[in-house]
């Protein structure tokens, strides 16, 4: 028999936007996420080709160059972390190119749960926000009451944003309703914290399973949706990002509700970070340009965007040893 689920605010919003998906017609949730067409892979790809040709001028590409770091989360998710690391990377995320004003401040620094504290002590002052990752990042193999647990403590210690990992094998297995309820109990465990869920689409297998998954996650009560946690290949690529986009422009369609987007893992050059900020623009718009609503996960871009940007003004490159290691 099944056990009925105390209801809380993130669970009523979760059942109102699930009607909403569903044309208001109440029904099981398998068969809500069943209703849904299947995505064209041919014309997936050959759509993320013809956008990355797109020619873009000088000051556009400065200002997208500019974009991108705003929409940076600066993170270190490494076994070997340790305080100085995080508080040197926060550094660098509120001052990309010391000496430079003109350089904006990252988005936010995403670290592990343990390294919160010292994250948020570290960017004191700053508009830098404060990621954490969570839910037994990056397997989720682990004990829902424990999932919580983290998410509750990472918040206590000060974390702005959660990013947490649904379980995959749930889900490739059709227990959605597992993965559903899961989501909807970590955005509550999260409070105000703005919940971003990690669909790890490298284990997702096709691309019909990520716009699903993309679905479900917005549904549970997701502000972001997220391609990978980086520690799975492949990680983001543009045909995935372009079934996650195309998923929520439908979802605000038939909700209302604006989800933002994050594609993380291998993403490591200005080229490619121009190359996503024109797929989001042609599929979303402009109002989708903002670090609330698209951020990309990132150790290593950074720097080759600062490069860029010397080389669009000057008509140089930067010697790379110029810049920190992140």
């Amino acid at each position: 028999m099944a056990v009925r689920q105390p209801d809380t605010i993130s669970r009523e919003r979760a059942s109102e936007l699930v009607r909403a998906w569903a044309g208001g017609r109440p029904g099981p949730l398998g068969s809500v996420l069943g209703r849904q067409t299947a995505v064209d892979q041919v014309g997936i790809e050959l759509r993320v080709e013809s956008l990355k040709r797109r020619s873009i001028k000088k000051a556009s590409k400065l200002w997208a160059l500019d974009l991108a770091i705003r929409m940076m989360d600066l993170t270190t998710l490494e076994g070997k972390d340790t305080p100085g690391k995080v508080r040197a990377l926060c550094v660098k995320g509120m001052h990309p190119k010391p000496g430079d004003p003109t350089i904006p401040s990252v988005a936010a620094i995403c670290v592990y749960p343990a390294m919160v504290a010292d994250a948020k002590d570290a960017l004191k002052g700053s508009d830098v926000k404060v990621a954490s990752v969570a839910t037994g990042f990056p397997s989720g193999q682990t004990f829902r009451d424990i999932k919580l647990a983290e998410t509750r403590a990472a918040v206590e210690a000060g974390a702005d944003e959660v990013d947490m990992v649904i379980d995959r094998g749930a889900f490739l297995s059709g227990d959605y309703a597992a993965v559903f309820e899961e989501i909807v109990e970590v955005k509550d465990a999260a409070g105000q914290a703005h919940l971003k869920v990690i669909l790890e689409t490298g284990e997702l297998e096709t691309y019909d399973n990520v716009r699903r998954a993309s679905i479900l996650a917005m549904a549970a009560g997701a502000d972001f949706i997220k391609t990978s946690t980086g520690k799975v290949t492949p990680a983001a690529t543009m045909p995935v990002t372009l079934v996650m986009l195309e998923a929520i422009r439908d979802f605000e369609r038939a909700t209302g509700r604006q989800v933002g987007m994050k594609p993380a893992g291998g993403i490591r050059t200005a080229k490619e970070a121009i190359q996503y900020l024109v797929i989001l623009y042609e599929t979303l718009g402009p109002r989708w340009m903002s670090p609330d609503w698209f951020r990309f996960g990132a150790s290593s871009l950074l720097n080759d965007v600062l490069m860029q940007i010397e080389f669009q003004r000057t008509g140089r490159y930067q010697d790379p040893d110029d810049f920190t290691i992140d």
